[in-house]
């Protein structure tokens, strides 16, 4: 079973400004209502420390593979509950500019296994309401640090 969530916000800053703030895994604790700490190194093929909490729910900390790393472009991992197959997630963020200098920031995820249907009802509230806080931070802090 497979599950779609995606979510996108416009943001008035450039993409390079984007991208360092959603690569300073450092102050996510600062600002990101979604991602309450990320630690690891960015670079495809390292594994990741994260710790979600998702809108209504407890939080979770999991450790995904990094799958790409394009600057300013597209920053994507693969997460997996236990083993492959049974609860899966690859999660990304995609930036792309918009005319007038800013940003489109989407996030989302493709959920594959045979527990997603589980799941299914908290995926889409809880989870999608927490990249939806997420990208709004993201856009309070670009605009803020840009302008």
């Amino acid at each position: 079973m497979k599950h779609n969530l995606v979510t996108s916000i416009s943001i008035s800053a450039s993409p390079e400004r984007v991208w360092e703030i959603l690569m300073d895994f450092a102050r996510y604790p600062e600002w990101n209502p979604f991602i309450c700490s990320l630690e690891g190194a960015s670079s495809e093929g390292q594994v990741l420390e994260v710790k979600i909490q998702p809108e209504g729910g407890r939080a979770m900390t999991f450790r995904p593979t990094v799958l790409r790393n394009t600057p300013t472009g597209e920053f994507r991992w693969l997460g997996k509950l236990l083993i492959k197959g049974l609860f899966d997630g690859e999660h990304y963020f995609k930036l792309e500019p918009i005319a007038g200098g800013g940003t489109r920031f989407t996030q989302g995820e493709q959920f594959s296994g045979v527990l997603v249907s589980l799941f299914r009802d908290s995926l889409d509230k809880g989870t999608k309401a927490g990249f939806e806080a997420m990208n709004l931070a993201m856009k309070k802090r670009a605009e803020a640090v840009s302008s």
